[in-house]
């Protein structure tokens, strides 16, 4: 497996500048972080939430957490919980499964972003595999995400 498809489409179309670096199989944002030698803070993972019955896209730190009450509030919601991976698997058929990009609009997703990840200069992020990931400066990952960013994380 490469690159996801609409990823790398997204990334050459914006012409950002981006490194995709392999590392041997991890599965837990920390694990990969550490294959890679990233900071767990710098390493952001993406959950899938079900808020208010609609999938929502969330980018955090590998060391934090979702906190959905914080999610709730920021929402207006009145329900919010963690997907399960069955439940959003056929809405990312490029990527493995556990191992999305932080990239909701391609996916046709809502992307919220946590505060925590707004001061960091760099990325990193899976690449919509297990097995590489893909280093790029935050201000692009912002500019092209688009996030919405909130407070809806504590740590782990």
């Amino acid at each position: 497996m490469t690159v996801a498809a609409r990823i790398q489409s997204l990334l050459e179309t914006a012409g950002v500048r981006y490194l995709v670096e392999a590392h041997p199989p991890a599965f837990t944002a920390q694990e990969v972080a550490e294959a890679t030698h990233v900071a767990g803070r710098e390493m952001v993972k993406t959950v899938i939430a079900v808020v208010d019955g609609a999938h929502v896209m969330l980018a955090l730190p590998a060391t934090a957490r979702v906190d959905l009450t914080l999610l709730k509030r920021h929402l207006g919601a009145q329900s919010a919980r963690l997907a399960d991976e069955a439940e959003f698997a056929r809405d990312f058929p490029d990527c493995e499964l556990g191992a999305m990009p932080p990239f909701g609009q391609p996916y046709g997703l809502r992307l919220i972003a946590s505060t925590a990840l707004a001061s960091d200069e760099e990325i990193t992020f899976n690449a919509g595999n297990h097995r590489e990931v893909i280093r790029i400066s935050r201000e692009d990952w912002e500019r092209i995400a688009n996030p919405e960013w909130a407070v809806f994380t504590a740590p782990r």
